[in-house]
């Protein structure tokens, strides 16, 4: 049996069209929508009580599933009161429902309040211009004293989030100021996890700035900017637990890298799109991503990216990415030499970027049952992050503390104590599902410490926030 070979697979797939399957006729009653309660649950965009409706229709939780490419689960949650508010979600519910996407505020056609009929809450009757621009002041002695004193407040319809005003032209102005809210945005999610409704939501809007002319220059690196945002909201849906969000998001970064000829971004996003796959044990998948990301950094067209200074340092992660792939597939001897190449390819630049590589390690190590190793990386890792990145530094001291509890170290209860802690204090999915193999080395051990500190873990790792 082979494994990865993406250079084989690219070339393959280049030549060859993808099979596309056609989606099932939405069991939906086009008289549906035109109910006054369900067309105020769409004016809401509340998916839940939309998804209720459905479901009292006799229309069942899987069907609803399949027609908007959710899973069974994230349905569930729906029903009991996660909201939606990403449009590329919304946008995809209405397809697949069947329902006109005005019906939501979410274009502009012949049943939107543009063309006369009202599909968000009504304004009251006899509420005019003067009084929407008075709102605020009206508002203002109800929020202070209970009491209407200039008029009563009109009811407004909330915006369109979707509506805005566009530069008519680009320049870098607009694009570094995206860029700086994706920065402020990132070091946000890598501190507490989570973020992924806020980075989804700004990497829409942000988007729509491809459609403004501006110099070639500035849109290139717009599309860099674009790519990597997109990458990063993928990264936080994965980081969330909703996978398929996640896959969106990265396949728009890799279309809009694609676009720009972005080399950088692509491989930077196939090494994110790679995790994912990793940590639901479909191992030879992520390999590939990660073989792929490689490629994308030979040379194309008489063209190289080898005096780029961000290519070393991800070349070498990506190496690292596949040691650790396969040495889930136990492969040591070929998951020591993609190591060994991530070694000798780079020197970390500064105290955390070793932290992040040594956290990699240690979990290579671990797979490969070498057990001392891997307390050595882990003790290094978690002594770098400190106090600091407290997401990071959350994975580091789980992964510690397993090492400790399967070796019966003395001090493994009380690192797993920290460990368990640490993970509590975030939004973070995927860090709290990392508490599982702990809880697992708790459990193999006697003692109603060790039992009492696993039930801890797995509580924490059930728990969605």
């Amino acid at each position: 049996m082979s494994y990865g070979h993406a250079d084989k697979l690219a070339a393959i797939v280049a030549s060859t069209p993808a099979a596309g399957s056609e989606k099932p006729v939405p069991p939906i009653d086009p008289a549906l929508c035109q109910r006054d309660d369900v067309r105020a649950v769409l004016a809401e965009r509340d998916i839940g009580a939309l998804y209720r409706v459905l479901k009292d229709e006799g229309i069942t939780q899987r069907t609803i599933a399949e027609l908007t490419g959710q899973s069974q689960s994230e349905v569930s949650e729906i029903l009991k009161g996660r909201r939606v508010v990403a449009y590329d979600v919304l946008e995809r519910i209405a397809e697949g429902l069947g329902i006109a996407r005005e019906y939501m505020g979410l274009s502009y056609g012949e049943h939107s309040t543009y063309r006369g009929e009202v599909t968000v809450s009504d304004p009251r009757e006899g509420d005019d211009d003067e009084m929407r621009r008075r709102a605020v002041l009206l508002a203002a002695p109800v929020a202070l004293w209970g009491r209407a004193l200039f008029g009563e407040v009109p009811k407004l319809s909330p915006p369109d989030w979707l509506v805005g005003h566009l530069p008519s032209r680009l320049g870098m102005i607009h694009v570094e100021a995206v860029a700086d809210l994706l920065a402020q945005l990132r070091a946000c999610a890598r501190t507490w996890g989570g973020m992924a409704e806020v980075l989804g939501a700004v990497a829409v809007q942000a988007k729509r700035l491809l459609a403004v002319p501006g110099e070639d220059i500035i849109r290139a690196r717009l599309g860099s900017v674009l790519a990597e945002l997109h990458t990063e909201a993928g990264w936080t849906y994965f980081d969330s637990g909703v996978d398929d969000a996640a896959d969106y998001y990265y396949c728009q970064a890799l279309d809009i890298a694609r676009r720009f000829g972005d080399r950088y971004q692509i491989a930077h996003a196939l090494r994110h799109a790679g995790m994912l796959p990793l940590e639901r044990g479909r191992f030879n998948d992520s390999l590939k991503l990660f073989q792929l990301g490689q490629i994308a950094f030979m040379p194309l067209n008489g063209s190289s990216s080898k005096d780029d200074p961000r290519v070393a340092p991800m070349t070498a992660c990506l190496d690292s990415l596949q040691a650790r792939a396969l040495a889930r597939m136990d492969l040591p001897d070929q998951a020591k030499s993609k190591l060994a190449a991530a070694r000798d390819k780079w020197q970390a630049p500064d105290t955390f970027a070793q932290a992040d590589a040594d956290y990699r390690n240690a979990d290579i190590s671990l797979c490969l049952g070498q057990v001392d190793g891997a307390e050595q990386f882990a003790a290094l890792s978690v002594r770098a992050w400190g106090d600091r990145d407290r997401r990071p530094a959350a994975s580091t001291r789980i992964l510690l503390a397993t090492i400790h509890v399967r070796a019966g170290e003395p001090r493994g209860p009380q690192l797993a104590h920290n460990a368990i802690t640490a993970a509590t204090k975030l939004s973070s999915d995927r860090v709290r599902k990392r508490l599982l193999p702990l809880a697992d080395e708790l459990d193999a051990r006697r003692g109603g410490d060790y039992r009492e500190l696993a039930r801890m873990a797995r509580q924490v790792a059930s728990t969605r926030v």
